[in-house]
């Protein structure tokens, strides 16, 4: 059973106050700069991560990012982490709003963006509505390559939080060791992060969010946008990725018909106005954690 400590976020946590729909909420960011950090044309890098993590997991991707002269800012979206998690009508533009203002608070005018999973399609979203902030996008393994409501069954909100509330350590264990083609221990460290919440006094509305933005997922596609993103975009996809959103409701035929990342990645490649694709073979759902040495490579060739 879980009984570790709060895992160690790898930089110092600071906290931005935004109003959310009448909410005070505070936003939870990391702010890693290099040591010569006086270079007034220093780019930043700015991270975003999936549903199921928090910026807990880009620690080693921050790492050799700082290391290579560039600023980098890793917030926990608003319901996940560090961040406040308030019951808001959760939506990739109100989250998109929020990072602007973020970065505005901050007097950040361009960032080079990169969105893992879920994280991928905030970015593409972003990119779409802020896209003089963007120089450069990065989509690593984004979910939302196709558009879920047309062959995912839907849920209502109870029956999302029904499921979410009864999520415990090994439930969550058991999902995350599908984003990998074989498991090891060094992958526990990021189970241990999401299950933070679990034992928090206030999990039911945790539970509730996730179910909220679970829904987000399923109503909001960005697939149909591709050609709204005037930035050069990498598209970084471990080819044994099979992740779908709603997998568990999906007969088994439709388990292996959707989900299907090498050939996603192609279609969406082509409907980018500017667009690259690396495929990592014999990676899943993470390679900035699985082959965290060839996503560096590929990362800063793209970034410089």
């Amino acid at each position: 059973m879980f009984t570790q400590a709060q895992v160690e976020y790898p930089y110092p946590v600071q906290k931005f106050n935004i109003t959310l729909e009448n909410k005070p909420v505070q936003i939870a960011y990391m702010d890693a700069r290099p040591d010569s950090s006086i270079s007034s044309n220093m780019k930043t890098v700015m991270l975003f991560h999936g549903k199921n993590f928090n910026g807990y997991y880009w620690k080693d991707v921050m790492a050799f990012l700082v290391k290579a002269g560039f600023r980098v800012l890793v917030p926990d979206q608003p319901g996940w982490g560090r961040s406040d998690k308030p019951e808001l009508h959760y939506s990739f533009h109100l989250l998109s709003y929020a990072m602007n203002r973020l970065l505005d608070s901050l007097h950040i005018e361009k960032i080079y963006l990169v969105g893992h999973s879920m994280g991928g399609m905030l970015a593409a979203r972003f990119s779409m509505l802020y896209p003089g902030k963007v120089e450069k996008l990065v989509l690593e393994n984004p979910i939302g390559l196709e558009d879920y409501r047309r062959f995912v069954p839907y849920q209502t909100i109870e029956q999302l939080y029904e499921n979410e509330i009864k999520a415990t350590y090994e439930s969550y264990k058991k999902y995350q060791q599908g984003y990998y083609p074989q498991w090891k221990p060094e992958y526990e460290q990021y189970v241990q992060a999401q299950a933070e919440a679990l034992k928090s006094p206030e999990f039911p509305r945790i539970a509730r969010v996730n179910a909220i933005t679970y829904q987000m997922i399923y109503e909001q596609p960005v697939c149909y946008e591709w050609d709204r993103i005037s930035a050069p975009t990498l598209l970084i996809i471990g080819t044994d990725d099979r992740t779908i959103v709603g997998k568990a409701l999906l007969s088994d035929e439709d388990k292996n018909k959707y989900g299907q990342y090498p050939a996603l990645a192609k279609k969406t490649k082509e409907q980018l106005p500017n667009a690259l694709l690396f495929e990592v073979p014999g990676v899943g759902h993470i390679p900035h954690v699985q082959d965290l040495g060839q996503f560096k490579q590929v990362l800063l060739t793209f970034l410089k």
